[in-house]
């Protein structure tokens, strides 16, 4: 009950202003991690690359139910005794089935690897079933996938311009969501795990749920800043970073709530059962949604306002607020030095007086 009721002060502190944290003060910080983050993934994806699936690439793929052992050596042996040169992927789909994929192959190729595979497995031939994908489906799927994120961002680009009246915050977001995006992709091809069409959707959720929790933030961020440019009290970093603290439990709450059955699947359905397409789902979920919860607080505002500040009026601004600040301290300064001073006068005289009255006391004595 104590931890619950220090949590909600906190919060509420961090909402009323009594405690806060400096997030956009610090950006360059921000900035520098995000760029290290950045570079990582940028040199991932170009040396280690992703491993794309079958629906990319096109190939066969071989399934093998009801085995009783599903180790992967055996699959990469049956393939080989076919096709020595063959380096085929093999995963485990459940708790009794193996999923093999390779190139694409000939008739008469796969059907003698459908019955090296039924050997190998120790299954009847009837237990193994084959598909094939074109690599023009292939292809077509990929260049779809990559349309489908461009025609997002434009149209969450677009949006958030015509939502916020900025394009500032408008680019803001869509740089902290293209960061979550790169993230996500260099980690998935650290981890080396195939990337197929469920991959993709988890991507694009990805986007979908960054959007969600950078709208909230901007949109505090705008509710405290309207008309920042017509007092002097605060500049429009201070009262962005304000906005950020308020917003802060909001996105941890956001987060953990989401991460929580997505880790449920990652490390239930997709660890334990081997369910491949769970796996592929909510792997690219858990890492985008980490990602962009810290981006919504680390990237986006800071970012927001260091476009800001490259305007005149807003540099303006700030220098006139704290030009009027330092002036008002100093001000307040030399008071408090007067006051000081005065007080100072005011023991001294009634300790004269006290001395003076005290003598002829002592002369009426004698």
């Amino acid at each position: 009950m104590a931890e619950k009721m220090k949590f909600a002060r906190w919060s509420n502190d961090l909402y009323t202003g009594r405690r806060s944290y400096p997030i956009v003060q610090r950006r360059r910080t921000w900035f520098s991690v995000a760029g290290a983050f950045a570079v990582a993934a940028i040199l991932i994806l170009s040396t280690k690359g992703l491993v794309l699936g079958i629906d990319f690439r096109g190939g066969t793929e071989f399934t093998v139910e009801g085995v009783s052992s599903t180790e992967q050596s055996l699959g990469v042996d049956a393939v080989q005794s076919v096709i020595p040169l063959e380096e085929p992927r093999v995963a485990i789909v459940g708790s009794n089935s193996v999923r093999v994929q390779t190139t694409h192959l000939e008739d008469s190729d796969r059907l003698a690897v459908e019955q090296t595979l039924a050997d190998g497995y120790g299954v009847d031939e009837g237990q193994v079933t084959s598909s094939f994908i074109g690599p023009t489906w292939g292809q077509g799927v990929s260049v779809r996938a990559l349309w489908g994120v461009v025609v997002f961002v434009l149209a969450t680009w677009l949006f958030m311009w015509i939502y916020f009246r900025s394009w500032r915050m408008a680019l803001a977001g869509v740089v902290a969501m293209m960061s979550d995006l790169l993230v996500a992709a260099g980690l998935y091809a650290l981890v080396g795990w195939e990337v197929t069409a469920s991959t993709v959707i988890g991507f694009l959720t990805i986007l979908g749920f960054s959007l969600y929790d950078k709208m909230i933030v901007f949109d505090k961020v705008r509710e405290n800043t309207l008309q920042v440019l017509d007092q002097s009290r605060n500049t429009y970093a201070e009262r962005a970073n304000l906005a950020v603290n308020q917003t802060l439990v909001r996105s941890i709450n956001t987060s953990v709530v989401s991460l929580l059955p997505v880790s449920g699947i990652l490390f239930v359905g997709a660890m334990l059962l081997g369910a491949g397409t769970l796996r592929d789902l909510s792997l690219s979920l858990f890492i985008g949604l980490a990602v962009g919860a810290l981006s919504s607080i680390f990237l986006g505002p800071p970012l927001d306002v260091a476009l800001r500040e490259r305007e005149p009026r807003y540099r303006e601004h700030t220098d006139r607020v704290l030009a009027e600040r330092g002036a008002l301290a100093e001000t307040e300064g030399k008071e408090a030095e007067l006051a000081a001073a005065a007080a100072g006068r005011a023991q001294l005289i009634p300790g004269q007086h006290r001395g003076n009255a005290a003598q002829p006391r002592r002369k009426r004595a004698r």
